[in-house]
Order: structure tokens, then C-alpha cells, then sequence
């Protein structure tokens, strides 16, 4: 099967699944599923991605039941959005340019880039990019780690009024003491989500100011301090993207749930297996087997993907 969608920005597979949605007029996504041979979760996801693009929509009523928008309308309207985002990516051609220029040399204009050399450089930018920080901090999130895992100087900022908002690689909840740290701070005020896949680290201030390091390499590691700029612009997008397609990892106010059930919910979602996820709770693999059973009851749910599922559509997770 060719894909011609892929040059739009349509993962190949989000594209199997909507010429399976073409074909079937309307489908859920346990049909697709059946269709295409894939898991019903994995078939979700892809209706998501496409109701985003604005390939799908979905049909009122209880269950999930989605529609193809007429193709020539929704492909003209994500051509455009993808020109404008590649104008966007070209705009920010001369600001690549100097980074890599700058990379390449050691050092950087003082007006824009600057590269800091060494994990304290490193450290030092992250506190003082908090420290100068007013209203909001941005963060990607995702091992290693270049000096400590917990960040103390959130705390502080977050007493300030300084808003937190951070996006977490699964693979950061796994190692020790940091998801316990992040539930800490979310306790304080932080708004956590997790997102699989994230491949990059990056905090940013205020959208005027941003820290990111050049590579994930501890030994001799380099960062990019990044000030006003089609960078920083093109970056702080990229931010919200992330933000949008992740996981909460906070629950609402009315979340029956208690923190230990939802926050397991949400690792399962997330990918993380059970092993990881009974180490991250404290538990025995027995024990947080035992529990799901129990959260399958509470849902009406028959298995985890189900679960996963209800809890999403009633806001818990």
C-alpha cells in the first residue's frame, strides 16, 4: 500500500486507518482493530491523532464511533497547515544555522545562543533560568540525569506563584525516587504529564528564555542557552505540541479514584509494564495485578485497554 499521506505529516499507519474508515463510512475502533490486525488501543490512538488533523470526526452517543470528513476539504485544509508550518521550520533556518555554527566552534552570539559546556554549566543555567522566571516554566523531561534528579528549586518558584508545567518521558518515572518526587510536586502546584516517545530535554522561562542540551550524552555534555528568537519561537511550539498529546498525570477534583489507583491507571496508559509499574507504586506484581482486577470491577471494565478507556472518557485520567 503506497502512503501518500506521509508527506502531509500522516503517520503511515494513521493512514492505514483512515482509508479503513473511508471504507466502512463509520467504525469504532475495536472494527478497525479486526481490520487492520492491531490492538483496539493502538487503533484509538491513531483516531485520535486523525480527529486532530482533522481527518475524522467523531459521531455523538456514548460510545466511541468515528466518521471520515470528506477527503478533498480535510486533506486541502492539512496541506495548508503543514505549508504554514513549514514556512514556520524555514523562517527558523538562520537561527539552526548559528547554533550548529556555534556548536561547532564552542561559542555563540551573546545576543541569542550561547553554549554552555559541562554538567555544572548545565546545572547552574537550570537554577538561574528558574530563579529569573515570573510567570511560567516549560520543561521536556527524560533521563539522565546530569547532576540530581529532584530539582530544588522548584519548590521555591512554585511558593512565588511561578506556574510549572512539565512533560515527562515514561522512562524518567522509572528511575528511583523521581516519580515520587514529581507527586510531591504536583501536591505543591506543578501540572505533570507523561508522553512516550519524548526524545529531547528542554526547560523554558517566561517563553524567553530556554535551556536545552545538544545532545543526551553526559560526558562533556553542551547546552544551548537560547534567548528571543525564531528558535526559542520554533522550540516553545514544539513545547505546546508535546503538552497537548500528552497524559495528565494530576487528577481532577472529583476523581473517585484514589492517587495510587489513577496514577497506576495512567503508568499502564503511559506503556510501562507491570513489573515497572508495581516497583515505581512499591508493590508486588501480585499485588498490583489484584488491584487492576479490582479497578475493572469499579469501571465495568473487561480488560485493561477497556479501563483505560472509561477512565479517560469520565476525566479521570
Amino acid at each position: 500500500m503506497t502512503h501518500e499521506l506521509t508527506a502531509a505529516g500522516i503517520d503511515p499507519f494513521d493512514e492505514s486507518v483512515y482509508r479503513a474508515v473511508l471504507t466502512r463510512r463509520t467504525a469504532a475502533p475495536g472494527e478497525l482493530a479486526a481490520d487492520l490486525g492491531c490492538s483496539p488501543l493502538r487503533a484509538l490512538r491513531a483516531l485520535d491523532r486523525l480527529h486532530d488533523h482533522g481527518l475524522v470526526g467523531r459521531l455523538a452517543g456514548v460510545r466511541r464511533r468515528y466518521a471520515a470528513i470528506e477527503p478533498t476539504a480535510a486533506v486541502e485544509s492539512l496541506v495548508r497547515t503543514r505549508a504554514a508550518e513549514l514556512d514556520r521550520v524555514r523562517s527558523a533556518a538562520g537561527e539552526l544555522s548559528r547554533l550548529f555554527a556555534a556548536a561547532q566552534a564552542g561559542t555563540a552570539g551573546e545576543d541569542q545562543v550561547e553554549i554552555a559546556t559541562g554538567r555544572e554549566a548545565l546545572g547552574r543555567w537550570f537554577v538561574r533560568l528558574q530563579q529569573e522566571a515570573r510567570e511560567d516554566v516549560m520543561t521536556l523531561d527524560r533521563p539522565p540525569y546530569a547532576l540530581i534528579t529532584a530539582n530544588p528549586v522548584e519548590s521555591t518558584a512554585l511558593g512565588r506563584g511561578v506556574r510549572y508545567r512539565a512533560v515527562y518521558a515514561p522512562e524518567a518515572l522509572e528511575w528511583p525516587g523521581v516519580l515520587e518526587d514529581i507527586r510531591g510536586l504536583v501536591r505543591r502546584g506543578e501540572e505533570a504529564r507523561v508522553m512516550p516517545g519524548l526524545r529531547i530535554k528542554l526547560a523554558i522561562a517566561d517563553r524567553r528564555l530556554a535551556l536545552m542540551p545538544l545532545s543526551l550524552e553526559l560526558d562533556g555534555v553542551r547546552a544551548a542557552v537560547i534567548r528571543p528568537s525564531t528558535l526559542l519561537d520554533a522550540l516553545t511550539d514544539y513545547w505546546e505540541l508535546c503538552w497537548k498529546q500528552a497524559l495528565p498525570l494530576d487528577a481532577p477534583a472529583e476523581d473517585p479514584l484514589g492517587e495510587e489507583d489513577r496514577l497506576m491507571l495512567t503508568l499502564l496508559v503511559s506503556g510501562l509494564k507491570d513489573e515497572a509499574i508495581a516497583r515505581q507504586l512499591g508493590w508486588s506484581v501480585r499485588t498490583m495485578r489484584r488491584r487492576m482486577s479490582r479497578l475493572h470491577e469499579l469501571l465495568g471494565a473487561v480488560n485493561r485497554f477497556q479501563a483505560g478507556v472509561i477512565a479517560t472518557r469520565r476525566g479521570w485520567i
